[in-house]
């Protein structure tokens, strides 16, 4: 049966994208409640949540670019473990605060922002992604 096999390649990929994700995910509930926070279409069950972690099934294309976009994966390699060149992390600009001029930057802040200008891209890419990340996180979980 190829195709059960299928849907069971996708809960292993689908499980490993899971567990290098920021927002932690333990049970199909958190899955489901997380995915349909990003998803615009129709949202799922926990139920259809359990049976894409246990390879029963696997989600229709629009689901599975929700999925990748949401845990920062190719959705070729999700839906059929092909993987896909990396796209370019470019930086994004921070909005400007309502009519005031922005802060001069502490010397620890300078001093952080020449630390990051130093090193290769790769790792810049990486530094502005972790920030991102954060900053994400921290949009999305007000106290």
């Amino acid at each position: 049966m190829p195709l059960t096999d299928d849907k069971h390649a996708f809960s292993q990929r689908l499980t490993q994208a899971l567990k290098r994700s920021a927002k932690k995910v333990s049970s199909a509930t958190d899955l489901a409640l997380q995915f349909n926070l990003r998803h615009k279409n129709e949202p799922i069950t926990m139920q259809a949540a359990q049976k894409w972690l246990t390879g029963q099934a696997r989600p229709t294309p629009d689901k599975i670019e929700t999925l990748a976009a949401w845990l920062n994966v190719s959705a070729q390699w999700l839906r059929y473990g092909i993987a896909e060149d990396r796209p370019t992390v470019t930086a994004k600009k921070l909005p400007k605060s309502r009519g005031e001029a922005p802060a001069p930057l502490t010397k620890d802040e300078a001093l952080f922002l020449g630390r990051i200008r130093a090193m290769p891209e790769h790792r810049r890419n990486l530094v502005i992604e972790i920030v991102e990340q954060f900053s994400l996180e921290q949009e999305m979980w007000r106290e």
